[in-house]
């Protein structure tokens, strides 16, 4: 398979909003894909690399060799499976010369390329390829593809962790391989995720009576056990074992031969009141010292599901039952705070407490629910305050695939009370409707004061306001913090820049939920 038969796919899908039509596209994409093709395929056409991470930015990229024309001796003939080789040496390519290597291995690619190849290319390896092919969407073009139920495809993925080996395996084998496919004891398989509800009342409608849950801030946390083996791995299936020994004398202290458990792993002040999330992430990140940053960082893992049982596979029965036979094995104090119930007013003060204590808010899970991997249904629902501020756009970066040609990416300021200036705190391109984005790129552009290929700096005028869920620290940016899942809710036109949040309220905020 081409890599030029990818990159107008991905085109045409970034330019379709129909589910359907998207769906379409894709399927017949991966009709023409080998065997081995198929995963690569999928991974690319899905925004993401198979080696997840290969140390390739835009600064990397900026100076590559220009585009081949298209009518050039050999023009569009780059395969699949050759681009997924380099970028696997990319990847590997580590010690003293490294660097350099990696540019000569990036710029012999790319002076094969097409303009719409590395177009592709550089969006895929920024993370910056946003078409609308989520997995939802790619699991139905899967099974469209393979002539299969999107449900096989989605479990098979489920267990084995994996969309795109599900896709083999469907294309491959069809249903009898899929159903094949099953939940094993030191493979990951997907998480459940929680939809959102806008308050506790709203989510009791949906499900009641109901378990209400602490919403936590910390890190996803998916442990096996199997005999004295232990393995953790995190939401995006990482193995992260060796950093979590507190995770790992949990499990082992469970009175069961095998188990797979759903939990939160975060770190705890002495109140017991959580400590800001990147103390969580820095502590689970690292792999250097981690006796030492136990004793810094201690942290605390709170169980909410059990998927596996001594030989049994429990996915398939109700969250009440499942929540029964965790707690029938795990200590209390590694659960996580739990209340069943179906009254409002009870649900309210339990979630109010919740937020007392620090936390994010609560999930609101349906005692029937079954545990479906990897999607956002109204099984589990999240409810948290969300929090606004009004920033001052001061930037803004061009769009790719549907985006071309609009202003999306825009960079986020607060006002310095003290010297007048715009600190920025970080960027967000979510939230915006076509018509949004057409607006706010014929502003901008209007208030345009300099520009490069990918980004126009603009006079410090536009208030946009924006929803985020939290604070952190940042050395990133000069403020010293950061917004957590910005999202834009609308602009301010009638707001001034001098009338925009300051950088000590935003300060003021990371420091009450610490």
């Amino acid at each position: 398979m081409r890599l030029l038969d990818l990159a107008t796919t991905s085109t045409a899908v970034a330019e379709t909003s129909a589910r359907s039509a998207k769906i379409a596209l894709l399927a017949e994409r991966l009709r023409t894909a080998g065997p081995e093709e198929v995963t690569v395929a999928v991974h690319y056409l899905s925004g993401e690399l198979p080696q997840r991470q290969i140390g390739v930015g835009w600064a990397t990229l900026r100076d590559l060799p220009a585009p081949v024309a298209g009518d050039a001796a050999g023009a569009g003939e780059l395969e699949v499976a050759e681009v997924d080789r380099i970028l696997d040496e990319v990847g590997s390519t580590s010690g003293a010369g490294s660097q350099a290597r990696r540019r000569e291995l990036l710029t012999a690619l790319f002076a094969r390329a097409t303009a719409e190849e590395q177009s592709f290319l550089r969006r895929l390896l920024t993370g910056e390829l946003r078409q609308g092919a989520l997995d939802g969407v790619m699991a139905d073009a899967v099974a469209k593809a393979a002539e299969v139920p999107a449900a096989e495809v989605r479990r098979a993925a489920m267990f084995g962790g994996d969309l795109a080996a599900a896709a083999r395996t469907a294309l491959r084998d069809g249903v009898p391989g899929l159903r094949e496919v099953g939940l094993v004891v030191g493979r990951p398989i997907q998480p459940m995720l929680a939809g959102t509800a806008d308050d506790v009342a709203a989510a009791l409608q949906k499900a009641a009576p109901a378990a209400l849950e602490w919403k936590l801030d910390g890190i996803r946390v998916q442990i096996h056990r199997a005999g004295d083996r232990v393995q953790v791995f995190t939401r995006s299936l990482d193995d992260i074992t060796d950093r979590l020994p507190e995770v790992v004398e949990l499990a082992r202290a469970l009175p069961v031969t095998s188990a797979v458990l759903d939990g939160e792993a975060l770190a705890l002040a002495p109140d017991g009141r959580p400590r800001p999330f990147q103390e969580t992430a820095s502590r689970t990140g690292s792999r250097r010292d981690v006796a030492k940053l136990r004793e810094q960082i201690p942290l605390t893992v709170f169980l909410f599901d059990l998927l596996h049982l001594d030989g049994r596979d429990l996915i398939d029965l109700p969250s009440h039952e499942r929540s029964d036979l965790l707690a029938s094995i795990a200590p209390p104090d590694g659960l996580a705070p739990r209340l069943v119930t179906d009254d409002p007013q009870a649900a309210e003060a339990f979630a109010k407490d919740a937020l007392d204590r620090g936390h994010e808010g609560v999930v609101v899970k349906s005692l029937d629910a079954l545990y479906t991997a990897g999607r956002r249904g109204s099984g589990w629902l999240k409810v948290k305050p969300v929090h606004t501020l009004d920033l001052v756009v001061v930037a803004a970066e061009w769009g790719h695939g549907r985006r071309s040609g609009w202003l999306s990416n825009l960079h986020l300021a607060a006002r310095d009370p003290e010297s007048g200036e715009f600190v920025m705190l970080g960027k967000t391109f979510k939230g915006m409707t076509d018509e949004l984005l057409a607006w706010q790129t014929e502003r901008l552009r209007a208030l345009q004061t300099s520009a490069d290929d990918w980004t126009v700096r603009v006079r410090p005028e536009l208030v946009v306001e924006v929803a985020f869920d939290g604070v952190q620290r940042s050395s990133r940016y000069p403020g010293g913090v950061t917004l957590r899942f910005a999202r834009v809710v609308r602009y301010r036109e009638d707001k001034r820049a001098q009338d925009a949040d300051t950088i000590d309220a935003v300060r003021a905020i990371g420091q009450a939920a610490q």
